[in-house]
């Protein structure tokens, strides 16, 4: 599986796209919708875009992918607060792009796009309805596990508590995992557990 880290162009987030075949693309978390284009000039047809969580700087391109009749999914308690008048005035006035949500997911929920078997763990505390996506020994961990850091809380459905109880889940997992973060340098769950000072 190849991984191709997109770098956000002003307010935004980290964005990945994943392939297994060099024919079709998974999205993890869309900042912008030049998103669709990467994809499109790397020639690779998107067949799912996957949300950590709702917040603008995730989902800010999702209309463009939306528009071309790709699936979005996000966690079950999620969906509900992407369109909330609560997650629109964090961003000051920044419209949340038209789109739906295809399906949500449940925590352990496996399945599968362009040949890429996920695995679904539920990560609140940045917000209610975050999630980490597992494939293969890879973690996308949206801005619930940061390089030396963990995702703010202070935010509409955030809680600290909460967060590193999640967090704490993800450093429970056997064995070593690269993490793909939303935000910032990627890391591996080896540093973390011996390096995070959030976690100490």
């Amino acid at each position: 599986m190849e991984i191709i880290k997109v770098l956000p162009d002003g307010i935004g987030c980290n964005s990945y796209i994943l392939t297994n075949d060099n024919r079709t693309a998974v999205v993890v978390d869309c900042a912008e919708p030049a998103l669709y284009e990467n994809c499109v000039i790397l020639g690779l047809k998107p067949v799912a875009l996957l949300l950590t969580h709702g917040h603008f700087d995730h989902v800010g391109g999702c209309g463009k992918f939306y528009e071309n009749g790709v699936p979005i999914l996000c966690g079950e308690k999620e969906d509900k607060f992407i369109f909330s008048a609560k997650n629109r005035e964090i961003f000051e006035g920044e419209e949340i792009p038209e789109f739906k949500i295809s399906r949500t997911l449940t925590d352990g929920e496996e399945f599968r796009f362009g040949g890429i078997k996920f695995k679904v763990i539920q990560t609140a505390g940045h917000t209610e309805g975050g999630v980490c996506y597992v494939a293969e020994h890879n973690i996308f961990t949206g801005d619930t596990l940061l390089n030396m850091s963990i995702g703010r809380c202070d935010l509409p459905t955030g809680n600290r508590k909460v967060l590193k109880e999640s967090v704490k889940k993800l450093l429970e997992l056997k064995g070593d995992y690269k993490v793909f973060c939303g935000h910032g340098e990627n890391t591996t769950l080896a540093f973390e557990r011996e390096n995070n000072p959030y976690l100490k």
